[in-house]
């Protein structure tokens, strides 16, 4: 009995043991992480994120290492540009684990090893570079600390993505002095663009004026030229009636030259009877002269429009009294 009793206490431990030989056999790696394998002290292989299994009592997990994206962050430095000014500059750089295994058994502490390489680099940088330079060219900085801390972090399994200078602070007396300079190149930049505007503002009422001046002359010389061409027309008209009535009077018709000059005796007139600051004409004139004008005028009517026409009508007279007109 006592013989049983004592088997079944070998048989309990030897399933316990054996429960607890594979529970340290099988690994669980959660994502984001790799853990590296050692057997007998010495790295084996890394096991990725999942179910991951080992030997127990001949190999164990020897490194968790975080291959997501990390930062650095970069305290405050001192460091002096080529012209010897002091700046504090403040930086993060920001890393990736490839390889877990180089990572762990090429250096003792990659943080520290990276944030002094970073830190050396940053004063190397900024002592290569005048003040001026360093405050407008951030963009090249990080990319020359970027390049070099790659470059040196490439053999410990891990690669610097992106290095960004977070602020760079120069002395107080010096960010006064550069305070000033910029109100001085504000101030003239605003100068300077008032002037231009003026300038341009000028230009464009000069240009404005002299078009203006360019289409008065332009009209001038088409109303001139419409001028021109309309008494060259009259003038024209003239010159033919003139030729019909010579021709007329030449043939023995002296109805047409009557007509003309009765025309212009009415227009004459006419002008003197209307004329605004004048209400009374008193025109020396015989009534028989009158009377003759307007009896040629009447011939030439019938003459030109027939017994029928114009000829029809009784003429009228005028009545002279005294030599005076009244209108």
């Amino acid at each position: 009995m006592p013989f049983l009793m004592g088997f079944d206490i070998f048989v309990v431990a030897f399933v316990i043991l054996i429960v607890l030989t594979i529970a340290m056999g099988v690994r669980t790696v959660p994502q984001g992480y790799a853990y590296t394998v050692e057997r007998f002290g010495r790295y084996s292989r890394t096991l990725g994120p999942g179910l991951g299994l080992i030997v127990p009592y001949v190999e164990k997990i020897g490194k968790r290492v975080n291959v997501m994206e990390q930062v650095l962050d970069v305290p405050s430095q001192e460091a002096f540009t080529r012209d010897n000014a002091g700046v504090t500059i403040d930086a993060a750089a920001f890393y990736q684990i490839l390889d877990a295994a180089r990572a762990s058994y090429e250096v003792s502490n990659l943080n520290q090893a990276l944030l002094v390489l970073t830190m050396t680099n940053i004063r190397t940088v900024v002592g290569s570079m005048d003040l001026d330079q360093l405050l407008s060219h951030r963009d090249e900085i990080n990319e020359k600390l970027l390049r070099v801390l790659d470059a040196a972090a490439s053999p410990w399994g891990a690669k610097v993505t992106r290095v960004e200078i977070k602020d760079i602070l120069p002395p107080a007396d010096l960010a006064g002095a550069m305070a000033r300079q910029m109100k001085a190149e504000r101030e003239k930049r605003a100068a300077v663009l008032e002037a231009e505007g003026l300038r341009q503002a000028e230009i464009l009422r000069a240009e404005g004026d002299k078009q203006a001046q360019i289409l008065s002359a332009e009209g001038r010389k088409e109303a001139a030229f419409r001028d021109a061409e309309a008494r060259e027309r009259q003038a024209e008209a003239e010159a033919k009636a003139t030729t019909m009535v010579s021709d007329a009077i030449t043939r023995g018709d002296l109805s047409a030259a009557n007509f003309i000059v009765a025309e212009k005796y009415i227009e004459a007139l006419r002008a003197m009877a209307t004329a605004p600051n004048q209400k009374v004409v008193i025109v020396p004139i015989e009534a028989a002269g009158l009377a003759g004008t307007l009896g040629g005028i009447a011939e030439l009517t019938r003459a030109v429009f027939g017994e029928g026409g114009a000829s029809s009508r009784p003429a009228r007279t005028v009545p002279a009294v005294g030599g005076q007109a009244r209108s």
